[in-house]
């Protein structure tokens, strides 16, 4: 993992925060108050934006980060270089990073499978004072996947 400040970020991970900062003010977080963004960045360059959506059933809700992998999905994107998440509280600013959930990490994983790399990801606080970039496999060591059972992703592309 690597704490970075937000100035020396590269201006395309500077790109990607901002539109999962964007996208963070969409959640729909009625019980939590928590709003969470996520953008992915597909291999093509084109960002794919997420929020958390929550629900009475709470099992029922999903994350931002997985929020971003359906939208792609249903747009025909499944190969991904980047992601970065940024949240806040509702009447508060987040002071630490906010991670992805194992959920979340697993399909993260399935993603970096599917692509072939393994996937950055920009962690931020609301004020982006604390940025870490890490990694799916740092973030989830010893995962298992679709390569890991002998299915062919290639023609999931």
């Amino acid at each position: 993992m690597l704490n970075i400040n937000y100035s020396d970020l590269p201006s395309f991970q500077k790109q990607l925060l901002s539109a999962a900062e964007e996208v963070m003010e969409k959640a729909y977080n009625p019980y939590s108050g928590f709003f969470v963004g996520a953008a992915l960045l597909s291999t093509d360059g084109t960002i794919i934006q997420g929020a958390n959506v929550e629900n009475a059933a709470y099992g029922s809700s999903i994350c931002a980060e997985r929020s971003a992998i359906l939208a792609a999905n249903a747009k025909g994107y499944r190969t991904f270089n980047n992601l970065a998440i940024i949240a806040r509280g509702s009447d508060f600013d987040t002071t630490e990073v906010t991670a992805p959930c194992g959920s979340c990490r697993q399909m993260l994983y399935e993603a970096s499978q599917i692509t072939g790399n393994d996937l950055e990801i920009i962690l931020s606080t609301t004020k982006k004072d604390k940025i870490i970039i890490t990694s799916i496999n740092e973030l989830l060591p010893l995962a298992f996947g679709p390569l890991d059972i002998g299915i062919d992703v290639e023609k999931y592309k």
